[in-house]
């Protein structure tokens, strides 16, 4: 029986990878989403002497339909729990394959400074060797951990702590899929014990100024993401242009793209769409002005931030301004 004294931790489940079945044993295909959260917490061993675990199933789906419901369920579920004063710790378990964005989007809009941690697999329930018990037990040794508190949302896979802003999927098999390529992990789970690098220096979470129902307010303003590519036209961008409030280029290198791609960019921003140029290499940073005239052209230089990190950055932005002095401020700060 567990002791009284135990930190008490919320685990919000929506699927994914980690509560997958098979099939058939060693089948490559599987059913995302398949058990139930009562489920992946009996298979833990020494679980309920960690915690008291309050579970609950907020969906059921593979990641690749995340949406923004379930984003808007999930924040709002969050910011009942951060005023709970019986809740020290809060996990979202979650499929692999968006989970880099609920986290960077929970850490813009959880206005919570109590450890809130991410956590998937990326072999389902059932496989052998499913690493998704040692996962679970490491996401709520983090959640109960006071070290964890302050630091924003957290990704833990395979014994790496990333921040949610640093963390990307960057393997589409094996469990060593998670990497922050640009600023490093932010630690490591080491005996069920959390061991921090670095702190998190951009905004999050308190110090955000993005909320919840500002975005709602706001209709969830639609961002697109283009893809360059070589021989890339204006086409698609032009098409994008009387539907989309925003369009962030994943672009070659630094955030370029063809010269007939760029024009169509410049276009739809002198419209009054807002243009993001972030990088589709996977790492680095998109600065301002290095190759493009980002003034004249009205684009945001996204930094640092992935393709899919920047359509949600200039979602919440959009919701609050319409200055394209104060989009570049978000991806200067955030």
């Amino acid at each position: 029986m567990p002791e009284q004294n135990l930190p008490r931790i919320a685990l919000l489940a929506t699927g994914g990878t980690i509560a997958g079945a098979q099939a058939q044993a060693n089948a490559a295909g599987y059913k995302s989403g398949a058990l139930p959260i009562g489920h992946l917490v009996d298979a833990v061993p020494g679980l309920a002497d960690l915690a008291w675990i309050q579970a609950e199933q907020v969906a059921s789906i593979g990641s690749q339909n995340m949406s923004h419901a379930v984003w808007a369920t999930l924040a709002g579920r969050i910011a009942e729990l951060a005023d709970d004063e019986t809740i020290q710790g809060i996990v979202v378990v979650h499929g692999t394959d968006t989970l880099e964005e609920t986290a960077y989007f929970l850490s813009l809009v959880a206005h919570t400074d109590k450890p809130l941690v991410l956590v998937g697999a990326m072999r389902p329930a059932t496989a052998l060797g499913a690493e998704g018990p040692a996962n679970l037990y490491n996401a709520v040794a983090l959640a109960a951990s006071d070290d964890a508190r302050g630091r924003g949302a957290l990704v833990v896979m395979n014994e790496d702590i990333h921040y949610a802003r640093e963390a990307q999927k960057i393997a589409s098999m094996g469990i060593c899929a998670f990497a922050s390529p640009n600023r490093g992990r932010a630690g490591v789970m080491h005996g069920g014990k959390p061991r921090f690098y670095s702190r998190n220096t951009t905004r999050h979470s308190l110090d955000s100024e993005f909320t919840l129902s500002a975005l709602q307010a706001a209709g969830w303003p639609r961002v697109d993401v283009v893809y360059a590519y070589a021989g890339m036209d204006g086409l698609l961008i032009d098409a994008l242009a009387g539907h989309a409030a925003g369009i962030v280029l994943a672009g070659v290198g630094d955030g370029n793209a063809t010269d007939a791609a760029l024009a169509a960019l410049s276009r739809v921003a002198q419209a009054g769409v807002a243009v993001v140029r972030s990088s589709r290499t996977g790492g680095g940073l998109v600065g301002r002005g290095v190759e493009i005239d980002d003034n004249t052209m009205r684009f945001v230089a996204a930094g640092e931030l992935s393709p899919q990190k920047a359509r949600i950055l200039l979602m919440l932005a959009l919701s609050v301004s319409r200055d394209p002095a104060a989009w570049q401020r978000c991806f200067e700060q955030y």
